[in-house]
């Protein structure tokens, strides 16, 4: 078995591709906050793509890591070179493994912020790429106005603070080039996050101002801030990926990833201190990202949200189990035709019926194993995001929300802590303790959880909605969610 690292990538095995490109000739073009799987199976896969084909050398990422739990990967990545193993599992069981090597560095920010800072500061670096999860750009899904009173942020406003948040080390960069007349870099968002370009300008421009109104409407105006919208499914990396990786390629690998064998990314062609030739690579470089993104969260994202927790409650614990089950997987169709594509825009060069059955195909590859668990975190930071606006769209239009309401009611009844064999569920979520606080008043008072104005502002006062959440909250009570799937099904 092979150590991974620079020096031992020409002792790979030959079914292992890896760079072939001289990796000491790369240059940092990109400095990149949230290297999780995700990235690494994105944004850094389509760069090593180019590179291999000897483009883009001086666009290499340098990865950022702002929380404590990053200085795990901090830790593996300097001891294997910034180098990682990306494994495909495709459908029929077949793995394809590959070293990744478009990340040349890895700072950890709690440990040297200046070293961060001047990383971006530097002329070479042209873009700053996020992945910082949906929550993270700190936009209160009510008011849509960013928060100023979280106490990192508010620490990292004060006089003579050093910057301890994204958006602290962000903004200093951005002063400092400003000031050295430096043109500003282009900050690009890959999260899944409705005009995510829009919103992360309406973030940053903001603690700017906050700091100091000139800065602010510099940031604002000058700052370009493309939207995207990211696919690939990429679970969670457990032990078990590890022993397959050293048992069947014999590579020594401390965190890879994994990932399906699907890839896409729409990208908004607005970098004016100019980027990698994605388009050669496979993204799709357009003028306008959002109907894109909507296709992308409104069907493959809400509908991993309603088989998230329909799936959880009737016994499932993987993605590929819950979308076998017929009623669940014909359940998810009907909301994709009847309540997400009336809402969506036509999406250039798409086949929407191709692609919600390739959906369906692609939840359920089993050798994924993408657990319904990791789906069910964090979802105050997805559902109000991705299928809220779904709920608002069709009750002005009206439209079907049935399946919606059953959605968030299914959502409503997982935060009760509980499943239907009495087990407990250990509720992952940034607002957690408020979440299962609405949910434990679920049969004192039905309203309870869809009357939390952070999520759902005055949705519970619409009489449409209030009657269909009433009506599968009910029967998720009385018969558990495989009833209230059945009793949703199209025709029923």
């Amino acid at each position: 078995m092979t150590k991974l690292s620079e020096e031992s990538l020409s002792r790979l095995p030959a079914s292992v591709a890896r760079p072939r490109y001289d990796r000491s000739r790369l240059t940092t073009g990109i400095v990149h906050f949230g290297v999780g799987g995700f990235h690494r199976a994105h944004q850094a896969m389509y760069l090593d793509r180019l590179m291999n084909e000897g483009k883009a050398l001086d666009w290499a990422i340098c990865g950022v890591g702002v929380l404590p739990r990053d200085a795990a990967m901090k830790t593996v990545m300097d001891s294997q070179d910034c180098l990682y193993s990306l494994v495909l599992k495709h459908p029929d069981g077949a793995r394809e493994a590959r070293v990744i090597g478009s990340i040349a560095e890895y700072l950890y920010a709690p440990e040297d912020p200046e070293a961060v800072i001047e990383k971006m500061a530097a002329p070479g670096t042209r873009i700053v790429s996020l992945t910082i999860t949906e929550g993270g750009y700190n936009i209160s899904d009510t008011t849509g106005e960013f928060d100023a009173s979280n106490a990192d942020v508010a620490a990292d406003l004060q006089p003579g603070a050093v910057p301890a948040t994204v958006f602290g080390l962000v903004i200093e960069a951005l002063r400092r080039r400003r000031e050295r007349r430096l043109a500003p870099f282009t900050v690009m968002s890959c999260d899944n996050v409705p005009g995510n370009g829009e919103v992360a300008r309406r973030a940053f421009a903001e603690f700017a101002r906050l700091l100091d109104p000139e800065l602010g409407e510099w940031v604002r105006e000058s700052v370009s801030f493309p939207s995207s919208m990211v696919d690939r499914i990429t679970p969670a990396t457990t032990d078990d990926d590890r022993t397959m990786l050293a048992e069947e390629f014999g590579i020594e690998d401390a965190w890879p990833v994994v990932a399906e064998d699907f890839e896409q990314w729409a990208l908004e062609d607005a970098f004016p201190q100019g980027r990698p030739a994605w388009e050669d690579a496979g993204v799709t470089m357009a003028a306008d990202v959002e109907p894109y993104e909507h296709m992308k969260l409104r069907l493959l994202n809400c509908g991993h949200q309603g088989l998230a927790y329909l799936g959880y409650l009737s016994g499932y614990r993987y993605v590929h189990e819950a979308v076998r089950d017929p009623q669940l997987a014909q359940f998810l169709l009907d909301y994709m035709d009847r309540e997400a594509t009336p809402t969506l825009l036509p999406v250039p060069g798409v086949d929407l019926g191709a692609y919600k059955l390739r959906l369906l195909q692609r939840f359920g590859n089993e050798h994924v194993r993408d657990t319904l668990a990791r789906l069910c975190a964090e979802s105050s930071d997805r559902i109000p995001k991705w299928l809220v606006p779904v709920v608002r769209e069709n009750v002005a239009a009206g439209g079907e929300i049935s399946r919606s309401a059953a959605i968030i009611a299914a959502w409503a009844r997982y935060a009760e802590g509980v499943d239907e064999a009495g087990e407990p569920i250990r509720v992952v979520d940034n607002r957690r303790d408020e979440v299962m606080a609405a949910a434990a008043r679920n049969r004192e008072d039905p309203l309870a959880f869809v009357s939390q104005p952070y999520f759902f502002a005055n949705l519970s006062q619409d009489v449409r909605f209030t009657e269909a959440y009433l009506s599968a909250l009910g029967t998720l009570h009385d018969g558990g969610a495989k009833a209230a799937v059945a009793g949703l099904l199209d025709g029923a």
